[in-house]
């Protein structure tokens, strides 16, 4: 089975204030009061991380406003990082901000364990469990599959486990094609190597293979052996 990987978070720490961080890094408390004292909006940028209401998000979109009467404020778009739910949201210029540090890494998906799934880091083969309710559309996992694990940076945890967009699987039972019918506006369910039921078109039989959206779960293409 082949993946195509394509995330959606950015493959960097998200940071601000770069010239600012070696002296964070060699001074951990000065760090800590300087993130509380200067985070604001003005630091708002796409790809950035914050704590909002007890829970991470990760701004998507923002704008700047400075209106004819009234404060400025900054018009956002931001996702929560755990149920990837996309809310609006609006600040006051310069309203403080608690700006999280993320990462997101490659692992390799091993078994599942009971309730939890277990991931593999490649480089350095350290193995870590994942609760299912962190990993998103876990009916489309099958062994060896790359996916990204977003961790919180600074406290070294994982938040969510995200799969590559698309798959490349092999159709292991669904009811015989029709022959000629090139259709897809037609279409029928089909079961896939990780044991996912997806719709497929009237052609598509069993052993072919197929690209599949793992966002929507539904089907692409036909994939040419």
């Amino acid at each position: 089975m082949n993946f195509e990987r394509t995330s959606r978070f950015s493959s960097k720490p998200v940071s601000f204030q770069t010239n600012i961080n070696d002296i964070n890094n060699k001074f951990p408390i000065f760090g800590a009061i300087n993130k509380i004292l200067m985070a604001n909006t003005a630091d708002i940028k796409n790809g950035v991380c914050i704590k909002h209401n007890d829970k991470l998000f990760q701004i998507i979109e923002f704008q700047h406003v400075k209106p004819g009467k009234g404060p400025a404020f900054v018009r956002t778009k931001m996702r929560q990082i755990e149920s990837g739910k996309v809310i609006d949201n609006t600040f006051s210029a310069g309203h403080k901000i608690d700006i999280v540090r993320i990462e997101n890494r490659e692992y390799q998906y091993l078994y599942q364990e009971g309730s939890d799934f277990v991931f593999m880091n490649n480089e350095t083969y350290e193995q870590v469990n994942i609760p299912a309710k962190m990993v998103e559309k876990p009916k489309f996992l099958v062994e060896g599959m790359i996916c990204s694990i977003l961790y919180h940076a600074e406290e070294e945890t994982p938040l969510v486990v995200e799969l590559p967009m698309y798959i490349i699987s092999e159709v292991t039972y669904t009811e015989p094609g029709v022959k000629g019918d090139t259709a897809t506006n037609s279409m029928k369910p089909a079961t896939i190597a990780s044991g996912a039921e997806v719709r497929v078109p009237l052609f598509i039989d069993n052993g072919e293979i197929i690209k599949v959206d793992t966002r929507t779960g539904i089907y692409v293409e036909r994939v040419k052996n």
